[in-house]
């Protein structure tokens, strides 16, 4: 195979490649550009939570790439023909067509709503055919593969590095079973082409009318875009045999020159509650040897038993979604490194949440001592414009050491769990620095009550370093948006909300104000209790539903104790916004009249 010359490596940056089991200085194939391709879902469904977790960290690789000066093209596959899609297709009476379109519809709203921007291409394979089949009638041609009974098959003996990727043997392998076993040459052989069946979707080629392979596919669209030898190859854990195995033998046998330098691949989402990863395609029974795995962090996702399919709990993305906020979904994927296993609930995001609404607070302190909006702040776009010169500030000092640190744990593998450690870190740097120098308190408007310039300059420096970093992340970069569209209500029941823990709290009614402030803080809502009274921040978790839940539960509990007086308040606010109660034997019912008459059961 031929070799290709790459550029000089990165001064600090290293990457994990499965296929060499160790990490390796950074080094491009073409100097300061960079080719991803990421192996995207199989759109015979909507989206879950698994189908989230490596675009998220692929736009964070890409966000981070792109901050070290390199031209980063991004691209992720759609597998739009398959045989899931053409039996949803038949359930629901619709063309595959339109079960596709639908699917990568709700698929590219998730990721907007998650912060995922960054992808540049998009390829679907019914989009490909022309090169999809031009690739396969190559490997025929140089005998790789060859034509059985409308069938074409890659011989994988004819691939004397077949297994490098994930440590297997031909000998080991014993292929698919079926029907198509007796028109294999070998039973570890795969179908680059399938002949079509009777009334299913197929194209024109010279084995007869079909449709691709799997992996064939991605070989196909990754050349087209990126080109024959491209820098990473991303994708889960559960990928690299076979199917990135296969892709290696097909795309390598064709070109003789490697198909990727790096491949990179993070760790599955797998649920508490049970053994198997969150959505997938891996075959019952297959697993990565474990000798093969045993540098990476990631040897116990690959070990561990089946995959969760939807049927056993994984979906509902959007509603999660709605819930929780995109960019608390997000900070929770980013919390570990991207290698390792994520043990997915909700309760485990909400936690996260914790930390992330940190961070709020210190966004809203910013703007009550300066007057001005965080999110105007300009901050570097490059690793070299954010170097900052050398200060004999202690504060600043310290911030600098924070940012050399962040950098460091990202050019370690872009280990964002430990970047995020030093946000942390930073975070409390800065409120510190607030606390000290007496600019956070309670005297008047905030633009007019310091005069202190020299210390609002250095918040801003301060702020202006940590959303420097944030960005590199994916979070802090816009200002939340309320989540669905009863959003014109929600500041009015907060309102309400904190007025009625004000009461419970004058009645040292201490019970219901912690019940309050706890309710909250499991939607994503954190109060802070201040001279002038409570303040409160959100997030991007704007979600209404909570917020009536928890006014249904106070009046109960008013009504319990024949406190009428509250109980009656909150009806009456609530008929004023439109919202009106209906008590039932099985619990209390609301319906908003003025806009989409949604009726929610409690």
């Amino acid at each position: 195979m031929d070799t290709v010359s790459l550029s000089e490596p990165h001064a600090s940056l290293r990457i994990y490649n499965t296929l060499s089991k160790r990490k390796e200085p950074f080094r491009t194939v073409q100097p300061g550009k960079v080719g991803i391709y990421l192996c995207g879902p199989t759109v015979y469904d909507k989206a879950h939570i698994g189908h989230m977790v490596g675009p998220v960290i692929f736009d964070c690789i890409k966000r981070y790439l792109t901050y070290c000066g390199y031209e980063v093209t991004w691209v992720v596959n759609i597998t739009d023909v398959d045989d899931k899609l053409i039996a949803k297709a038949r359930q629901r009476d619709i063309s595959m067509l339109e079960v596709a379109q639908e699917n990568i519809a709700d698929y590219q709203e998730n990721l907007a709503s998650l912060g995922v921007d960054q992808i540049n291409h998009f390829p679907r394979a019914t989009q490909c055919m022309d090169e999809i089949i031009g690739l396969i009638h190559s490997l025929v041609e140089q005998s790789f593969a060859y034509a059985s009974d409308g069938d074409v098959y890659f011989d994988v003996t004819k691939d004397t590095g077949y297994g490098k990727l994930s440590n297997r043997s031909v000998s080991d392998l014993q292929g698919e079973g079926g029907t198509t076993v007796g028109r294999k040459q070998n039973a570890a052989d795969f179908a680059l082409w399938k002949g079509a069946k009777p009334d299913e979707p197929s194209w024109e080629s010279p084995w007869g009318k079909g449709r691709p392979g799997w992996h064939i596919e991605c070989s196909a669209m990754s050349r087209r875009l990126l080109g024959k030898t491209f820098d990473i190859h991303g994708g889960g854990l559960d990928l690299v045999f076979p199917h990135h195995e296969n892709e290696i033998a097909q795309s390598e046998c064709c070109h003789s020159r490697p198909m990727a330098t790096y491949w990179a691949h993070n760790g599955l989402l797998r649920s508490s509650s049970q053994t198997g990863k969150v959505g997938g395609r891996s075959k019952p029974g297959s697993k990565l040897n474990k000798t093969s795995m045993a540098d990476s962090a990631a040897n116990a996702t690959a070990t561990e038993g089946g995959k969760m399919s939807r049927s056993k709990g994984a979906g509902g993305l959007a509603e999660l979604i709605a819930r929780q906020g995109g960019e608390r979904i997000r900070f929770f994927l980013l919390r570990t490194h991207y290698r390792s296993t994520v043990q997915f609930n909700e309760p485990a995001i909400e936690d996260a949440g914790i930390g992330l609404e940190s961070f709020y607070r210190l966004l809203k302190r910013y703007q009550r001592i300066t007057g001005n909006d965080f999110y105007d702040l300009v901050v570097p776009s490059t690793r070299t414009e954010g170097a900052s010169a050398a200060s004999d500030d202690p504060t600043l000092q310290a911030a600098s050491s924070c940012r050399d640190k962040f950098l460091a744990a990202m050019d370690d593998d872009f280990n964002t769990g430990g970047a995020i450690g030093e946000l942390f870190e930073l975070a409390k740097l800065i409120n510190k620095f607030c606390d000290e120098s007496g600019l956070d308190q309670e005297k008047g408007d905030p633009v007019e009550r310091h005069q202190d310039t020299a210390a609002l300059g250095k918040l801003r420096q301060l702020l202006t370093i940590w959303k420097e970093l944030a960005g590199i992340l994916g979070i802090f970069c816009q200002k939340p948006t309320a989540t669905n569209a009863t959003s014109d209500r929600f500041e009015p029941l907060m309102q309400l909300i904190v007025a009625l823990r004000a009461t419970a709290r004058a009645k040292k009614d201490f019970a219901t104000a912690d019940t309050i402030r706890e309710s909250l803080t499991s939607v994503g809502i954190t109060l802070e209790d201040r001279t002038g009274g409570s303040e409160w921040t959100a997030g991007d978790a704007n979600s209404i539903e909570g917020l009536m839940q928890l006014l249904i539960a106070l009046r109960a509990t008013a009504r319990a104790n024949k406190d009428f007086t509250t109980a009656d308040t909150i009806r009456n606010r609530l008929e004023e916004l439109g919202i009106m109660l209906e008590d039932r034997p099985s619990g209390t019912e609301w319906v908003q009249n003025a806009d989409c008459g949604m009726r929610i059961a409690e």
